[in-house]
């Protein structure tokens, strides 16, 4: 990368929006690799990530953020927590909105948010899932979001298929700081290979177990060990709330934990570059969700929010 002091520009743009708006896949996309888990099911990001996009001008680095929701035990509290503090650290702030819905009752709780806040970033109200409904529907969807918050400036986008990128990258820029880039440009994350793999073994779990059951799925990472240069040992536990739940999840005769392996080690020897060997098991913990000792040795820790 050619660093100029005095053109180079670089900052940090916050993603927000409602459970399944389309923040990690546009993530996914504009970094032009996966490092983010996506699945059809809500508050599947539930700790910040960051999503670093560099070019010989600019630096970009998105900080992907929980879907917005009115928590109903501790681990939504964390999540919302995430949310706050992303908000108070950044240059810019996209509001992702879902264009294949009218505002719903997470929206107007985006808005008090950004309302309250007492020094707000540049806002950019980014209208997602363009290729959902027809162009002529496309206006009165963003004017009914545009009455949310009528000081930003409205971009619609299809992160799916990457529609309209380039022009929500030239208003991300103008708003960005002149000053150095904060890492290295071939670095497009700030987690471990290990860190990702846990988040893609919940995507499988949640891709393939559908509605089967609620949200109540975490994943422990027991083992992480490079056993040579093509090749990753995983060992990995899926934690449930309930006894009934394991059942569901092994399968019967195995078959559904198998499954959720398979796409599970696609996912993440696509994403390291490397073969793995994975190795899954489930275990219940009651209440996981409300239990702070729980919730801490899995890494939802309101102490150790970046």
């Amino acid at each position: 990368m050619e660093f100029n002091e005095q053109d180079f520009r670089c900052g940090f743009c916050a993603l927000i929006g409602k459970p399944n708006a389309g923040k990690s896949t546009f993530m996914n996309q504009i970094l032009g690799q996966k490092i983010a888990a996506v699945s059809p099911r809500p508050q599947t990001t539930r700790k910040r990530q960051l999503g670093i996009y560099s070019t010989d001008l600019l630096q970009i680095i998105f900080v992907d953020t929980p879907g917005v929701h009115l928590p109903k035990h501790k681990l939504g509290e964390f999540m919302m927590d995430v949310v706050q503090q992303a908000l108070s650290e950044v240059d810019v702030i996209l509001w992702m909105v879902d264009l294949s819905t009218l505002p719903e009752k997470e929206d107007t709780l985006i808005a008090e948010k950004l309302t309250a806040m007492r020094h707000s970033p540049p806002l950019l109200m980014v209208c997602n899932k363009t290729d959902t409904l027809p162009s002529d529907d496309r206006p009165q969807r963003m004017l009914a979001y545009q009455a949310m918050a009528p000081k930003a400036k409205q971009i619609s986008i299809s992160a799916l298929r990457k529609d309209n990128f380039p022009a929500l990258l030239e208003e991300i820029t103008r708003r960005l700081p002149v000053g150095p880039p904060h890492f290295d440009p071939d670095q497009v994350t700030d987690l471990y290979v290990r860190d990702i793999a846990s988040d893609l073994i919940r995507e499988a779990a949640l891709y393939h177990l559908k509605d089967e059951i609620p949200h109540s799925i975490a994943v422990r990472l027991d083992e992480f060990k490079e056993r040579n240069e093509n090749l990753d040992y995983i060992a990995a536990t899926i934690l449930v709330e309930r006894e009934s739940h394991k059942g569901i999840v092994i399968g019967k005769g195995g078959v559904m934990l198998k499954l959720i392996g398979q796409s599970a080690r696609q996912q993440i020897e696509a994403m390291s570059g490397k073969k793995a060997y994975l190795e899954l098991r489930v275990k219940v913990n009651q209440d996981w969700m409300n239990n702070p000792s729980s919730l801490h040795w899995l890494g939802y820790n309101r102490k150790n929010i970046r």
